[in-house]
């Protein structure tokens, strides 16, 4: 049935142009911004999931920038570490030459000097955007390395924490601590530091820890090393109270050097013998001994300022305190070192990752241009023929006047 009044087929054709118009701006606009989810509206889910990740990608990219600068900060604090060793080794060279009867001893100290205040200057300039990791003004630093994200879309911080060591020379002070005992080893270095050698098969001497020149302070600390191992007892405010600190801290050396359990080593304290440790050496090989004090004013390598070896028993003593210096160095670089490898890695994960997220993201909103070129053309025959289509279906009532001629 033909009316003039309702033309059906123009409307089928008019909605089928619409279809293919719309079909034909989605494809246009695939085109023009590379991504077939540029809104919410194209696609409220997969938008919703691109949007999250984008964010977390904006987000690694910051991260990226912490890592780099917590790298430069702890890189530079591991250079510093190392060029401090380097001067430490140069300064044992000149102790162990100071051992000797037929030497200049002043001139020697002259260069000891020169090398502490050039180790003081090292610390002193190893900051990085005013962090300083070795001079004693903080204890640790955080670097952000990453942004987690759970099930539920909760996000959290994780982060590298790393130690500060301390290569501080400070405000030392030397307190006489340490007197000699008798016995079979010769004792070298009585004050502030002390050295021995426990013949094996039964070398035994002794040292008596002392009240001091001035009073224990909390933060005190005496190590005693023992070959290639050392014990540490520190002060605390209620030790240094005590009528007599210096058995406490003979107890606790005590105590600390039996936990290490060296072979043939026998350690005696007598309470009736105040600050008095015995040392006798029951084992098959000689055993190296040393002590150090080191007040609380002092930096990590306060006891340089205590070396002196313009004398042959401070030369002696310089020996023992040298070895204990050059760990703490030796040990801070590792540290360091240890810690700038771990951020690396971590910041090449961090970079895969965004490139990954990245990707990802682009697999869920970035047009398949290919397919858009081909779909273009076929929605641009369909607007030719529906355009065609619409005209016909407009003229279907022009038809009806032929039958009223």
């Amino acid at each position: 049935m033909s009316s003039i009044l309702t033309n059906n087929s123009a409307m089928v054709a008019l909605q089928t142009l619409k279809g293919i118009n719309k079909g034909l701006d989605q494809v246009q606009s695939q085109i023009s911004t590379g991504k077939k989810v540029g809104n919410a509206k194209d696609n409220a889910a997969v938008w919703a999931i691109a949007s999250v990740m984008q964010s977390d990608v904006k987000g690694f990219k910051g991260i990226s920038e912490s890592l780099a600068l917590g790298s430069s900060t702890v890189s530079v604090a591991r250079q510093a570490a190392e060029t401090v060793t380097d001067l430490l080794t140069e300064m044992k060279g000149k102790i162990v030459a100071a051992q000797e009867d037929n030497v200049d001893r002043a001139k020697l100290q002259t260069d000891i000097v020169a090398l502490r205040d050039q180790i003081s200057s090292v610390v002193s300039a190893a900051q990085f955007n005013g962090l300083n990791l070795v001079d004693g003004s903080v204890s640790s630093a955080t670097v952000l390395a990453s942004l987690d994200r759970d099930s539920s879309g909760n996000v959290t911080a994780s982060q590298i924490t790393v130690t500060a060591q301390d290569l501080s020379i400070g405000n030392y002070s030397a307190n006489d601590v340490f007197a000699a005992g008798g016995g079979s080893a010769t004792v070298s270095g009585d004050g502030d530091t002390f050295v021995m050698s426990l013949d094996n098969g039964g070398g035994n001497d002794s040292i008596t820890i002392q009240d001091g020149s001035t009073a224990w302070a909390a933060g005190d600390s005496i190590s005693i090393t023992i070959g290639e191992q050392t014990v540490t007892y520190t002060v605390t405010a209620e030790d240094a109270a005590a009528t007599t600190p210096a058995d406490i801290v003979a107890v606790g050396l005590k105590n600390a050097i039996d936990a290490l359990d060296i072979s043939g080593l026998v350690v005696d304290y007598d309470s009736s013998s105040p600050g008095v440790l015995d040392f006798t050496n029951n084992g098959a090989v000689d055993l190296a001994v040393s002590g150090q004090f080191t007040n609380a004013g002092a930096g990590g390598l306060g006891a340089l300022q205590g070396i002196d070896v313009s004398t042959a028993a401070g030369a002696a003593s310089a020996l023992g305190s040298i070895e204990g210096l050059l760990d703490t160095a030796i040990d801070a670089a590792a540290a360091f070192g240890s810690v700038q490898k771990r951020i690396e890695i971590q910041a090449d994960f961090v970079s895969k990752l965004t490139d990954s997220l990245t990707s990802g993201i682009g697999s869920l909103v970035d047009a398949d241009l290919e397919e858009a070129s081909a779909r273009l053309q076929a929605l641009q025959v369909q607007q030719q023929l529906g355009t065609q289509a619409l005209s016909i279906a407009n003229q279907a009532p022009q038809n009806v006047l032929s039958l009223f001629r």
